[in-house]
């Protein structure tokens, strides 16, 4: 074979490639901007935002349920409570150590 037949079949096959790889990143951006359509719509119909508001004030006081509970809990048991808080960090002291790379 010529060198020049041989380059211009390898540059057909690289062409094919191409088409190959273009069609493919068409139909994946295809995919997302469907998927992003299919998202925006949940989100812009009414009931979302009542949705979404609800569930951030049902967030909210959960959190400040929580926070009492956990002050009032400290403030009857004020050393079980530096326990808790010793064993909790002493745990993460030893994940960090263990999770620790051998190199340092």
């Amino acid at each position: 074979m010529s060198r020049q037949a041989d380059i211009e079949r390898r540059l057909d096959h690289l062409g094919s490639r191409m088409r190959e790889y273009a069609n493919g990143t068409a139909d994946t951006a295809d995919d997302l901007l469907s998927r992003g359509r299919r998202a925006v719509s949940r989100f812009s119909r009414g009931d979302a935002s009542k949705r979404i508001a609800r569930r951030a004030e049902d967030l909210a006081d959960e959190a400040n349920y929580q926070y009492r509970r956990l002050r009032r809990h400290a403030t009857r048991h004020p050393v079980a409570t530096a326990a808790i808080v010793a064993g909790t960090v002493g745990a993460l002291f030893l994940l960090f150590r263990a999770l620790r790379s051998d190199e340092d």
